[in-house]
């Protein structure tokens, strides 16, 4: 059960899904066909948002995603996050995170620290920055989501993958030390709840069809 502030901010995004374009929606849906095809054989969907530092964008994907599973009490989802060099979880990103709600402290106090993401009682991601094939993260039977154009030229190839989607987002790094720097954050931070919401939104209405269809 998610806590009833990020179901709260869940309830906000989800009525501007209409908001996407076509074009991006399409996009999405690649992803939204991997999940159902994977939950629709019974089989646990794994999801890896890629980005070159693994500090930003690809930390909101690996949160918002497992929220939005919760949010559409879709089972059997995991979701993780790397890059092609690890760095750290950037503390601008942890700070957009916090003020839509989401509860986030640290593990230990290395350069690269774990952080707990508290999503609900009993449910919660770890964070850190780490590469893409990193031990923790799936070797095979996954989905790579590219969050970033760097990681997306970069990564020609990523062993054991079953879908690679290019969802790719303007960084906002590029406003960090700026007045619109928790702005741009909290925007991006958004944008991609938003799109995550609505693959999950998209996987339980089929999911609800294909059962409807079969009786």
């Amino acid at each position: 059960m998610i806590n009833e502030t990020l179901k709260t901010r869940c309830d906000e995004l989800v009525i501007q899904i209409d908001r996407i374009s076509s074009e991006r929606k399409s996009i999405l849906n690649r992803l939204v066909d991997y999940v159902e095809s994977e939950r629709m054989a019974s089989r646990p969907v794994q999801l890896v948002y890629i980005c070159t530092h693994n500090s930003r964008r690809s930390h909101f994907g690996q949160i918002w995603s497992a929220l939005a599973a919760a949010y559409f009490k879709i089972d059997g989802v995991q979701t993780f996050s790397g890059g092609t060099e690890a760095t750290a979880f950037h503390p601008n990103a942890i700070a957009a995170l916090c003020s839509i709600g989401f509860e986030i402290e640290p593990m230990d106090d290395s350069s690269n620290p774990k952080y707990k993401v508290q999503l609900g009682e009993g449910l919660f991601s770890i964070c850190f920055s780490k590469v893409y094939d990193d031990a923790v993260n799936p070797k095979s039977n996954f989905a790579a989501i590219m969050t970033c154009s760097d990681a997306e030229e970069n990564c020609p190839f990523i062993p054991g993958v079953s879908v690679r989607v290019a969802t790719t987002y303007d960084d906002p790094k590029s406003f960090d030390g700026t007045d619109l720097q928790d702005q741009k954050y909290l925007e991006r931070c958004k944008q991609i709840g938003l799109e995550c919401l609505y693959v999950f939104h998209e996987v339980s209405r089929r999911l609800q069809q294909n059962t409807t269809n079969q009786f």
